[in-house]
């Protein structure tokens, strides 16, 4: 279930320009409902990080913090942030080079225009928001 968005979290979207704040939406109903379709991962909490929209797994603690914004370096894209020492980015870009875009190892980058690549971006999600459970099942 997707939640009402907190005031300050309403404010950084409002921030955004309307293309890149209606990407971002879409991106942050699509983390919603694959953390409620995803076992394990439990309650996201929705908060600020560097003055941008972020999701935490806090209940469950399964995951790594997914983070949305709109990246200087490619302003025609729209971004899905995770924590640069992961794995995560590298594992999505193995995955999925081709049908993602990524910058770094920190972004996964989306197009404002054309359709949200939802099932290569859904699994990406499901990852990071299981990614600490995960680690801990491989160790």
């Amino acid at each position: 279930m997707i939640q009402a968005i907190p005031t300050p979290v309403a404010a950084a979207f409002a921030a955004f320009p309307a293309a890149v704040r209606e990407r971002l939406l879409q991106v942050r109903a699509m983390i919603f409902r694959v953390a409620a379709e995803t076992e394990g991962v439990g309650p996201i909490s929705e908060t600020l990080k560097w003055g941008e929209p972020a999701y935490l797994t806090a209940a469950s603690r399964s995951g790594s913090t997914i983070r949305l914004g709109w990246p200087k370096a490619h302003p025609d894209h729209a971004a899905l942030f995770v924590n640069c020492n992961t794995s995560l980015v590298g594992d999505f870009r193995a995955m999925f080079d081709g049908e993602l875009a990524f910058s770094g190892n920190r972004a996964v980058l989306l197009p404002l225009d054309g359709p949200l690549p939802e099932v290569p971006l859904a699994q990406c999600i499901a990852m990071a928001l299981t990614y600490k459970k995960a680690r801990k099942t491989k160790r």
